[in-house]
């Protein structure tokens, strides 16, 4: 596709998207007391409202890759918008907490496909060569989204009413169907395979059980006992489909995927790297308002120097990976990030304002690098063939990995927060400081993981 006006839309659709999608992942967070005020519910009883959205994510984004192929990018892309437009208004209309979970069920729909889809069509649509670029570009939105959910979400349940985070979504969502209409291009295979029930019913089984377990064990206060069995009967269930899909040929996710090895290594990179990175937009709203005493305004705009790296980290991100390439750059990023994270042990309520500002800036722009080259490194190989069914295990995982970050990054906070109680820490920060130590080091040591691509690996002109 040439570089015109409607390539550039093409790429803006895909990124609002994505950026829709991951902001209505956590842009719920801190509204949730006044949701619960509203509907006459008790706060603890309305986790589901969450849950339900990512797990309904999750699970149904595997069938993305094959409702594109069989019925055309264009038609799946108009229709999860329209769905997680109308998931939008039901959400904001609903008057009972039954309701409102059901409406975020329609919304999760709609959310599923959105970045798959999205991303199918960028690959589809631009040359190899021009790959990198459109990738980065429409990875901004994606990195932001999360950032600034929990105090968007915040700051319009104060200053409005819980309503418009939903609300918020149904002018976007409008035009974002207009244009599609217009400018998505709609791909699509003659021969499509016969959709892997069963393969899809055990990856969906499989996430839906782990995720519970993990999520029961941190939020719902989930008993020990039914917490590892719920993870040994999703983690069974997911090796059942990796020995199915080893004597099958028309499956969900063909084995043929890992003989590419910078998918497997991306795959895999992605999914470790994300756990310890999607801790950090958990935790810092947390750290700001609870750990530093900021108010809901001022968090968020603490996140702003975060924000403006990562769309500036664009362009450079580029240059970077054309010059040392993905092996060297994702080693290299990944370790950056862990230090990071690791660096907000010196934010306290002494420490100069600059530290906290210079660690958010590099935190922005290394996580708008490590995306996209994450994600462009994984599908750059693939052949068409291969592409729908790619983007969407690269999309579950994404997805799977976000929820696990999270999961993560609680269960430190929890278990060093005990730890402070118990010790009498008089430093109220001692907990969340060593949860951004666990969570760096988990992100650090991932590094090893991108050690495994090629050491001369093809890049492409990308000017």
């Amino acid at each position: 596709m040439r570089k015109n006006n409607s390539s550039k839309v093409l790429l803006w659709l895909v990124a609002i998207g994505f950026f829709m999608q991951t902001l209505d992942t956590t842009i719920v967070n801190t509204a949730i007391p006044s949701m619960a005020k509203s509907l006459g519910e008790s706060p603890l009883h309305m986790q589901a409202v969450v849950v339900s959205y990512a797990l309904v994510m999750a699970i149904l984004t595997p069938a993305s890759g094959w409702l594109s192929d069989k019925f055309g990018t264009r038609k799946i892309y108009l229709l999860s918008i329209s769905l997680f437009t109308l998931g939008s208004f039901f959400c904001a209309s609903s008057q009972t907490l039954n309701q409102l979970i059901a409406s975020r069920v329609i919304q999760g729909v709609g959310g599923a496909m959105l970045q798959p889809v999205g991303r199918l069509v960028v690959l589809k649509a631009f040359p190899r060569e021009q790959f990198l670029k459109a990738m980065s570009f429409v990875s901004i939105p994606g990195l932001i989204g999360p950032l600034l959910g929990p105090t968007l979400g915040g700051w319009l349940s104060q200053s409005f009413s819980w309503h418009w985070i939903f609300l918020i979504n149904i002018p976007v969502g409008l035009i974002g169907f207009i244009l599609t209409s217009v400018y998505m291009s709609d791909f699509k295979l003659k021969n499509v395979d016969k959709f892997d029930i069963s393969g899809f019913l055990m990856i969906a089984f499989g996430m839906l059980a782990v995720s519970s377990a993990l999520d029961g064990m941190v939020e719902l206060g989930m008993r020990i006992v039914t917490a590892i069995l719920f993870t040994f009967v999703g983690l069974v269930m997911i090796t059942c489909y990796w020995l199915y899909a080893l004597r099958r040929k028309n499956v969900l996710f063909p084995r043929t995927l890992f003989n590419v090895t910078t998918y497997r290594v991306g795959i895999l990179g992605n999914f470790f790297a994300r756990i310890g990175i999607n801790g950090s937009p958990f935790l810092l709203p947390l750290f700001f308002q609870v750990g530093l005493g900021y108010s809901p305004i001022k968090s968020g705009l603490m996140m702003l120097p975060a924000a403006i790296s990562g769309m500036l980290a664009k362009k450079v991100g580029v240059k970077l990976i054309s010059k040392s390439g993905y092996r060297k750059t994702l080693i290299g990023n990944t370790i950056l990030q862990g230090i990071i994270l690791v660096g907000f042990v010196f934010v306290s309520n002494t420490s100069s304002f600059w530290i906290l500002f210079v660690l958010l800036f590099l935190m922005g722009g290394a996580n708008s690098l490590q995306f996209t080259a994450m994600n462009t490194i994984t599908l750059k190989d693939l052949s068409d063939k291969q592409s729908s069914s790619g983007t969407s295990l690269l999309s579950m995982i994404m997805i799977f990995s976000m929820s696990l970050g999270v999961a993560v990054a609680a269960a430190l906070l929890a278990l060093f927060n005990n730890v402070a109680e118990e010790k009498q820490y008089e430093n109220q920060l001692f907990a969340f400081h060593a949860s951004f130590v666990g969570v760096g080091l988990i992100t650090a040591i991932t590094s090893v993981i991108f050690a495994q691509l090629p050491r001369k690996e093809s890049v492409g002109n990308n000017s």
